[in-house]
């Protein structure tokens, strides 16, 4: 069996060649004539997958080691009887602890205090749940947004989306969909832009296209925020450079990038690979996840300012400025060269692990510092 898989999922040549011979290509140099005679490809969120890469191919499974599939032309695959797999949840810590990271940063570089702050979350599925919970824990107000859900529970807790547009807070975490009632493409547009409270800090970590880039700029002219935030941009790899340079922090689309996040989506995918054919499963999460770099935290005491110990935790562990500061090298590059910088330092990521593989140690276990830590991802137990 011929295994072609996207050179950005780790571990995959080990973990798959249990069922197959694994070949590792560039998420955007996977092409026609590359998986012509492959049985499985493996991809990640930057391979489109549709009638013109498999047509001529003889593949029998597809999986992306992501959570979104909005680049799979899931409709080809069914007809054609081409088995399917995605990760949905893999990475959704990942993604929420970048949004935290990006909170208290924004907190520390422009004085604002997050507790009682509101917070509108756009999109509450995996992400944007686990965005809601380590909020709160911060002692934030969360406002809910997701009109799918809402239909399908009926709970009150999800709003219409203009009951948002007076939070302190706007964070995007909504699939990309370019049709129907929930329609995402420019979700975000000019008129959304108008609506938002002014001096509103804006973040989007979901994707690119939910986002009109034109009527993103021209809010941030006009004033109407005090901070943006942008994992994601249009027309990735070629992002717009004036809105970079516009933004108060900017990443290149790796919110979701931690190692934990990318291992537990490719053991996911390996799994459901093995399940489709047939064949018993060799390796778990634990065969790949190294031990964190930083295991332990030791906080002495409770600071006067439980947001600046909070930040202070997570920058160890993750500190969003770095992301930031490496993207902008981008704009060094002369212009035919920027989108293969972007996707080079989405390739050559650093090792980022989650919060959890850090045992924070503080002195008054009962402080609420403690349970902040605790309620944004830290491990706090005494074991």
């Amino acid at each position: 069996m011929k295994i072609i898989a996207d050179a950005n999922i780790p571990f995959a040549a080990e973990c798959f060649s249990s069922i197959g011979e694994v070949k590792i290509v560039g998420g955007r140099e996977i092409t026609p004539g590359i998986v012509s005679d492959a049985d499985v490809l493996l991809v990640r969120s930057i391979t489109p997958v549709d009638s013109d890469l498999l047509a001529d191919s003889k593949v029998r499974f597809v999986a992306t080691a992501t959570i979104g599939f909005d680049h799979i032309d899931i409709d080809f695959l069914r007809r054609n009887n081409i088995g399917f797999a995605s990760a949905p949840g893999s990475n959704s810590n990942s993604a929420a602890e970048y949004v935290i990271a990006g909170l208290l940063e924004i907190g520390r570089k422009y004085d604002i205090d997050l507790e009682d702050k509101s917070i509108g979350i756009i999109g509450v599925g995996n992400v944007g749940s686990r965005v809601a919970k380590k909020c709160a824990a911060l002692g934030m107000q969360i406002y809910l947004n997701d009109p799918p859900l809402q239909r399908q529970t009926g709970e009150a807790k999800y709003l219409p989306l203009k009951e948002l547009f007076d939070c302190d807070f706007i964070t995007l975490h909504t699939p990309l969909t370019f049709e129907g009632v929930d329609k995402t493409y420019h979700l975000a547009d000019e008129k959304f832009f108008k609506s938002l409270k002014e001096m509103c800090v804006f973040v989007n970590a979901s994707r690119g296209g939910v986002v009109d880039s034109d009527a993103l700029k021209a809010a941030i002219r006009s004033g109407r925020f005090r901070v943006v935030v942008l994992d994601v941009w249009e027309n990735e790899p070629n992002i717009d450079m004036e809105l970079l340079e516009m933004v108060d922090i900017g990443t290149p689309h790796i919110a979701g990038y931690s190692l934990d996040g990318k291992i537990t989506g490719m053991i996911m995918i390996y799994k459901a690979a093995c399940e489709y054919f047939g064949v018993g499963v060799k390796f778990d999460i634990g065969d790949f996840l190294p031990e964190p770099a930083i295991g332990q935290l030791r906080i002495e005491s409770s600071a006067d300012n439980e947001q600046d110990a909070l930040v202070n935790s997570v920058r160890k562990i993750y500190d969003i400025r770095e992301d930031d500061v490496r993207l902008r090298r981008v704009c060094e590059e002369p212009v035919e060269k920027r989108g293969e910088f972007f996707d080079g330092l989405r390739k050559n990521y650093p090792v980022r692990r989650e919060f959890q593989n850090t045992k924070v140690i503080v002195k008054d276990r009962s402080s609420t510092l403690a349970k902040k830590l605790a309620g944004i991802g830290f491990n706090t137990s005494e074991k």
